[in-house]
């Protein structure tokens, strides 16, 4: 039903986006088709993703989905750059981790509570998770930000630079540990999930052909969205904060919203777990610096510098994540309590 769906949004959307760009429709309009369209494409990377996670097992495929759902919010924010919309892709980042750490992984916990007491994951890789966590948001993020209050611009974006090479060398280096030096070294029974049982949607081939063809729609589609942020913001009363930190969020990781959740409800707790802190550890540690280096190449530079409701938003989703996941296991009631933290940081942004 919901495959239906989605095939019925993406066969309508696609075609309206682009007549609707043609034609120069309303703003707000396309607005609205533009996000349901990424929404419909992004099902379809999931599924894909999802195909290729039971081939390749739950570490592997929670990477995949979690880079693959990154890549939609990747490519909005290098238009967003283009267009000199940094404090848009800063807040998006923000809403990124934000939304992985408390709605994307409090959704799970609770929808997968719901039908299961007591879900179980594996204890080693949340530890393992927590400690980049608390370094990528906590130490990479707020060390730019004190330093920078008595920097010239661009000594700050200096400073930037050398942070994002930091983290993109120990993102890779942190691959490198979990799938080749201590790949199998820390298992938990519940690592395979069941996935030798199960038959995947479709062929490694298709999958692949599948997720290439979606991440080339949303480039073309996240390219106009770009440009109606600005008619929509003043449509709504919205900040350009409020734009970043939850629509373009929500709809750049819609792909791995809707995954994290589905492996929750069938009780495969490591890889929904590897979606929602993976994805925010690739946003954090490789997303955010790769589109630093990028903005070289625009006339805008976007230094890695939060304000201070996000950095102390992201810095709190990380802290209550930390609690709730280190003991290796959750319930709906956990999932509950992270859902509300989002709802407050949310409420906080929209009237900010």
């Amino acid at each position: 039903m919901a495959n239906r769906f989605f095939l019925i949004l993406l066969a309508v959307g696609l075609p309206l986006s682009i007549a609707g760009s043609v034609l120069h429709w309303s703003e707000t309009l396309m607005f609205l088709i533009y996000c349901l369209t990424i929404i419909a494409l992004a099902s379809y990377m999931g599924r894909a993703t999802e195909s290729l996670a039971i081939v390749a097992g739950p570490r592997i495929g929670g990477l995949l989905n979690a880079t693959f759902g990154n890549a939609v919010e990747l490519i909005i924010s290098i238009f967003a750059l283009q267009a000199g919309l940094v404090e848009v892709v800063l807040a998006s980042l923000t809403g990124s981790v934000l939304g992985n750490l408390l709605l994307v992984a409090g959704l799970s916990f609770f929808v997968g509570g719901l039908r299961f007491k007591r879900q179980e994951f594996n204890v080693y890789d949340a530890r393992h998770n927590s400690g980049l966590l608390m370094f990528a948001v906590i130490v990479a993020f707020v060390i730019p930000e004190v330093f920078s209050v008595n920097m010239p611009e661009e000594e700050t974006f200096s400073l930037s630079l050398g942070v994002s090479g930091v983290l993109i060398l120990l993102y890779l280096a942190a691959l490198f540990f979990r799938l080749v030096t201590h790949r199998g070294v820390y298992a938990h029974p519940g690592d395979d999930e069941g996935h030798h049982d199960e038959k995947p949607e479709w062929s490694k081939g298709l999958s692949i052909t599948i997720l290439a063809l979606a991440t080339i729609a949303v480039a073309y589609v996240s390219e106009s969205l770009v440009h109606t942020f600005e008619g929509v913001a003043e449509r709504f009363g919205w900040s350009e904060l409020f734009i970043g930190v939850i629509i373009v969020a929500i709809v750049g990781n819609a792909a791995e919203h809707a995954s994290a959740i589905i492996f929750a409800y069938k009780n495969k707790m490591n890889i929904a777990v590897e979606i929602a802190v993976g994805s925010t550890l690739q946003i954090a540690m490789f997303v955010a610096p790769v589109l630093v280096f990028i903005s070289l190449f625009f006339d805008y530079r976007m230094p890695l510098v939060f304000s201070l409701p996000e950095l102390v938003a992201m810095a709190s989703a990380v802290l209550l994540t930390v609690v709730i996941t280190n003991d290796g296991d959750t319930n709906w009631f956990e999932g509950l309590t992270m859902f509300g933290a989002y709802l407050i940081m949310g409420i906080g942004f929209y009237l900010l």
